[in-house]
């Protein structure tokens, strides 16, 4: 028994043995492996993010005075071309009061045969003012905002918007707009599609009483404001703005989301994607459906922007100039939508 004892003692030192050279081989060798290769890896991931920004960086400045420049020779264009009409038209104005001088005393001067005598002089002068036209409204004078369109630009400034910087504001559904066909979650984030109606007060006039839309509480009236809206539970839903005076009743066409002058929506029924507005959709043609969309509304600069923050793609961008507080809405005939 004894020797039964003893070998099982070996046999444990042994293991002992072997575990602590495993372990002493791992913290003389294997960690300080380890943590070169981290050090390596850091070192490496921090220039790689060095040169992609120096490399965004280098873009934005050749960017911004490319698009600093196009500004500046509009601004010269445009200006000429005032300065040409004004010389043009300060010539005109002489004309005009030299030919009216030279008629008031031709008037006061001369008696009915002196006027016949020089009636061929007279309609000879007076020709030169037929040949004055009124000035037009042209477009050569205004200012082209087109010369500031830029792909690169847009796309930064919508992910910085959504995605960056300011980031997304806190937008709340209104109960009181709520479509009998939609329900709003404990948390109020998230409207969910019912065929059957609930039973509310249809009389409420804020409410929607037939389609299945609802809108935010609170409008917006200047500067940029964003927000995101989790789709991929949806397949048939809308997003958008619309004015307080979007129709709220009714199961006419003028009722639904985007087929009135007071709101404009991006629209997803299966797997059609459409941007509408006044009843005109235009096609948004997508490789695959966005399980996110941001909104982005500039509301000073007159442009509504639709957004995919997963790809960084813009899916839609319009431009309009808003007359009035618009506020943020939704209507969904499938499942649901989060904000």
């Amino acid at each position: 028994p004894r020797s039964v004892s003893q070998n099982k003692l070996v046999e444990r030192c042994e293991r002992i043995q072997l575990q602590s050279a495993a372990i002493a081989r791992h913290v003389d060798e294997v960690l300080p492996a380890k943590d070169q290769g981290v050090l390596s890896a850091a070192s490496a991931a921090r220039e790689l993010v060095i040169q992609r920004l120096l490399l965004v960086g280098k873009a934005c400045e050749n960017e911004e005075q490319q698009l600093l420049e196009r500004v500046h020779a509009e601004e010269e264009r445009a200006h000429q071309s005032i300065l040409t009409q004004q010389v043009h038209w300060t010539e005109a104005l002489h004309k005009l009061g030299a030919l009216r001088t030279y008629l008031v005393d031709m008037i006061t001067k001369l008696d009915d045969q002196g006027l016949l005598r020089a009636e061929q002089e007279i309609f000879e002068r007076t020709e030169v003012a037929e040949g004055i036209l009124e000035p037009q409204e042209s477009l050569k004078l205004n200012f082209n905002q087109s010369c500031v369109q830029s792909p690169l630009l847009h796309r930064l400034w919508a992910c910085a918007v959504l995605c960056c910087l300011t980031g997304s504001q806190e937008i709340h559904i209104d109960e009181k707009t709520l479509s009998p066909h939609l329900s709003l979650s404990e948390d109020k984030r998230t409207l969910t599609f019912s065929p059957k109606k609930a039973k509310v007060d249809l009389d409420c006039p804020e409410r929607f009483g037939h389609w299945p839309n609802a809108l935010a509480t609170a409008p917006f009236h200047s500067g940029v404001c964003a927000w995101k809206v989790s789709v991929e539970q949806s397949c048939a839903y809308k997003l958008g703005v619309c004015y307080s005076s979007v129709p709220r009743k009714g199961s006419a066409n003028e009722g639904r989301l985007g087929f009135n002058a007071a709101s404009w929506v991006f629209s997803r029924y299966d797997k059609e994607f459409r941007f509408l507005h006044a009843g005109q959709p235009q096609p948004v043609e997508l490789i695959k459906a966005p399980a996110e969309i941001g909104v982005l509304l500039d509301f000073a600069g007159g442009e509504l922007l639709f957004y995919d923050p997963d790809s960084c793609a813009i899916l839609f961008s319009h431009r309009q100039a808003f007359l009035e507080p618009v506020y943020p809405v939704f209507a969904v005939a499938h499942q649901s939508i989060s904000l």
